[in-house]
């Protein structure tokens, strides 16, 4: 792996802009050689073996006799037992993340303050690169497969008639015909955070990014010019960090989720402030900015401890939002108020089961037939919806209603909060109004409104949208087919702000890997000038030629060995 010892000793070729999902699945899928995208099941165990035993077996003539001897060793000697082959980094790459040195970070910080033990998505989504059922494997491999919790509801539109109709006589609830095969069953459990956790380590370790490859730095600002002091014949982006780092880079990659900053929704009177003038009010906080990372937050546990009536107001409609009324309440909170705008949307997933399931390539297909990038984003608001409530998180809601610890108001708004030093409450009042005798004061009041994704507002891309403007629909950048910023710019996009090019599981882990793999192709293809200097910029070879490789695997055309060095290819 090639890592920057200092911040001037060299130019890189990928800087990638954050550690989460999106930021991992590009780094290892820049390693793998061979893909679940590209290679069934069968040339993976293949290419591996020829990969790791290659070199090893001695060739013996058919006719003549004549032994060709092994010329020793392995190309991954490194990888041990029947482990598959080491893959290491090819280009000079780091990685820079607003939270810490580490892979997911802030991912793994957010779900121990929201107490989550298993995530949401389905097992096929994750980041590993190189085999679509790695986190099921992993799961075996570890003895936690009984750990997985199954996503009811969502597979059996393609049961027969007969078992249908003989599970509806045996169970009086009828299920909701969904658009998930029957055989897909296995897919649709998710799995508990320590296992997902566990697998993304694995991953790093496989592929050797997980030491000296990330350093803690916000980005301030990325500007894409010529600079003659670091090089006279090519375009670099310049990166700033706010610590007065700057690093110089060929290529970039955003893979920042939505990027801007957490805000208090607008409309409300007495919390709501003036643009770019937000600070965080006494006793309030945002879903994505906890204070001390802590629910209940520590004033508010102060009055629980002391035996005192607490109550806490909760505004959203998301999961977000019925995980810190969950948590609020067992922590020991006397009673939670659940407020949101609409009703409440009951969902598996973020997105519908019809972009997910057996027929999603009809949903793509009318995506990526759409005719603007307009149309595009209609599509996506109508596939995601809003916010809403797997059925798990419901269930949870639900009894937390049934005990008397939970208020839920749908169709309510809060419209203006006051807030008193003396007694540390807040005052509020919604729209349609609830009566003061019933609504009472609140100790905390959290924020569960999600954060805008809009490329147009981060404070770092203001250089490059003014010095390389593109077009925006509702904030997402209009990329090309490629994630790239533009033709002429290699900045590339994941996660969230890619979602006019992903579709809408842009934002989720499936995203995450859909987009790795057309920006690692992009990569590739645009760094493929400097594979040919790698032994004088300081590489270690490929010990095992990758053309050898190409050839016995058939991923090439083979008359090319025909070809004599340095003519032309028949």
């Amino acid at each position: 792996m090639a890592t920057l010892e200092s911040d001037n000793d060299a130019i890189l070729d990928i800087l990638i802009v954050g550690a989460g999902p999106a930021g991992l699945a590009v780094a290892s899928r820049l390693c793998e050689r061979s893909p679940s995208a590209l290679f069934t099941d069968e040339e993976h165990q293949r290419y591996h073996w020829i990969k790791k035993h290659g070199h090893r077996m001695s060739l013996k003539c058919r006719k003549g006799g004549a032994v060709i001897p092994s010329s020793g060793g392995s190309c991954c000697s490194d990888a041990g037992g029947d482990a598959p082959p080491k893959c290491r980094l090819r280009y000079k790459t780091l990685v820079l993340d607003a939270t810490g040195d580490s892979w997911m970070n802030r991912w793994n910080k957010l779900f121990a303050t929201f107490q989550i033990s298993h995530l949401r998505s389905p097992m096929f989504w994750h980041v590993d690169p190189a085999e679509r059922d790695a986190l099921l494997a992993w799961a075996h491999e570890l003895g936690r497969q009984d750990d997985l919790v199954e996503l009811r509801g969502c597979v059996g539109k393609e049961i027969s008639k007969h078992l249908r109709k003989s599970r509806i006589s045996k169970h009086s609830k009828h299920h909701s015909v969904v658009e998930i095969d029957e055989r897909e069953r296995k897919d649709y459990y998710t799995p508990p955070q320590a296992v997902f956790a566990d697998h993304n380590k694995s991953i790093a370790n496989r592929y050797g990014i997980q030491d000296g490859l990330i350093r803690q730095g916000r980005v301030q600002d990325i500007k894409y010019a010529k600079f003659p002091n670091v090089s006279r014949t090519e375009d670099l982006f310049q990166v700033k960090s706010e610590d007065g780092t700057t690093h110089y880079a060929r290529s970039v990659v955003l893979a920042v989720g939505p990027a801007n900053a957490p805000n208090i929704p607008a409309g409300i009177e007495g919390l709501s402030p003036a643009p770019g003038q937000w600070e965080q009010p006494p006793r309030t906080s945002h879903s994505m900015r906890i204070t001390h990372g802590q629910i209940p937050d520590p004033a508010v546990q102060k009055i629980v401890d002391s035996g005192r009536t607490t109550n806490v107001l909760v505004i959203g409609g998301g999961l977000t939002s019925a995980q810190i009324s969950d948590v609020n309440i067992r922590k020991g909170v006397t009673k939670v108020w659940h407020m949101m705008r609409g009703t409440a949307k009951i969902k598996a997933f973020d997105v519908d089961l019809a972009w997910m399931g057996k027929y999603r390539n009809v949903e793509h297909a009318y995506f990526w037939g759409a005719e603007s990038d307009e149309e595009r984003l209609e599509q996506i608001r109508k596939a995601r919806g809003g916010g809403s409530i797997p059925s798990l998180y419901w269930k949870k809601v639900k009894a937390h209603m049934a005990s008397g610890k939970l208020e839920l108001r749908q169709k309510t708004r809060l419209t203006s909060a006051s807030f008193d030093e003396a007694s540390q409450k807040w005052t509020v009042k919604t729209e349609p109004p609830i009566d003061e005798a019933v609504l009472p004061k609140f100790d905390f009041i959290y924020f569960a409104t999600g954060i805008e994704a809009n490329v147009e507002t981060l404070p770092y891309m203001q250089t490059l949208l003014e010095s390389h403007p593109i077009e925006t629909q509702g904030g997402l950048p209009c990329l090309t087919e490629d994630l790239m910023w533009r033709d002429d710019v290699p900045l590339f996009v994941a996660g969230r702000l890619a979602s006019l090019r992903l579709g809408p599981a842009g934002p989720n882990l499936g995203g995450a890997r859909t987009g790795a793999e057309r920006i690692s192709w992009a990569l590739d293809e645009f760094l493929e000038e400097r594979l040919a200097s790698e032994e004088s910029e300081g590489f270690e070879p490929e010990i095992f030629d990758e053309e050898q490789v190409a050839f016995v695997t058939g991923r090439n055309n083979r008359y090319r060995a025909l070809s004599i060095e340095g003519e032309e290819e028949w």
